[in-house]
């Protein structure tokens, strides 16, 4: 069976380790061996199955945690699938997504601005490093994209947030709860980092978004971005991103009155 790449990413090698060791309870039962689990250059996790069950263990890795289409010929206009922002404040008109495609050379969606102000902005015009700003886009955060232009000859993808993706931010708003974005951890480092800063009774839960990136939901009147000095000292690897449903409630409500007035 040819390397698979999960739609998963790893930071380091301790990582990759835990994730593989993930992969084995999961797949426990299953007559199947893992013979290889590795990262890429671009952290995505690849792995090599063998054994009578390794087909019944692929469906089941793409139905648990999702596979990486393995050449731009494997994705078609109009599917979705996860991938990792790269470099969100890199230009002005587009947000880069990494889908995983390395073969026969790297392949990256890319979003336009009008698609970000059209889904999540109301229609609003507003500046692309506004909205990464608001939604809290950051290097390597994950995201379901659909594929709504492909040109293969030019290695070119063109996609828009996927309706999936729209409605947790839409969840995420509507509470009005703020987030805390952290990539590069694993939920039990950022639950003891969370204990160690006495913070376990400003936060309601740990919410994963991959194996190493999650969202710290803070309770109602805890601001998000107050936690960062306090855990950051024992998550020293991570970086920190922060949603705020006020602010992007605010941010539209202006732009909205701003706009009726002229």
């Amino acid at each position: 069976m040819p390397t698979i790449t999960l739609a998963a990413k790893s930071y380091n090698g301790s990582q990759l380790r835990k994730l593989g060791e993930t992969l084995n309870t999961l797949l426990e039962g299953l007559k199947v061996e893992i013979q290889a689990c590795k990262r890429n250059e671009k952290g995505w996790t690849q792995i090599d199955i063998a054994g009578e069950d390794a087909n019944i263990a692929l469906r089941y890795l793409n139905q648990k945690i999702g596979t990486c289409p393995p050449t731009l010929d494997s994705i078609n206009k109009f599917s979705t699938t996860k991938g990792y922002l790269a470099n969100p404040s890199k230009n002005k008109t587009e947000l880069d997504v990494d889908i995983g495609i390395t073969t026969p050379q790297n392949v990256t969606a890319t979003i336009p601005l009008q698609s970000l102000q059209a889904q999540l902005c109301d229609g609003k015009k507003l500046p692309l490093e506004k909205i990464v700003e608001m939604y809290a886009f950051c290097e390597n955060l994950p995201i379901t994209v659909k594929i709504m232009n492909l040109d293969k000859a030019a290695g070119h993808v063109e996609a828009e947030v996927a309706e999936k993706q729209q409605n947790q931010y839409k969840n995420w708003t509507g509470m009005l709860l703020d987030r805390l974005i952290i990539i590069r951890a694993s939920a039990d480092n950022i639950k003891l980092a969370l204990k160690y800063g006495g913070l376990t009774r400003d936060i309601i839960d740990v919410e994963p978004l991959g194996f190493f990136e999650h969202a710290v939901i803070c309770k109602l009147g805890t601001d998000a971005r107050g936690l960062i000095p306090r855990i950051g000292r024992n998550l020293k690897e991570a970086a920190f991103a922060v949603f705020s449903p006020r602010k992007i409630l605010r941010t539209l409500d202006n732009t909205r009155y701003a706009s009726t007035s002229t």
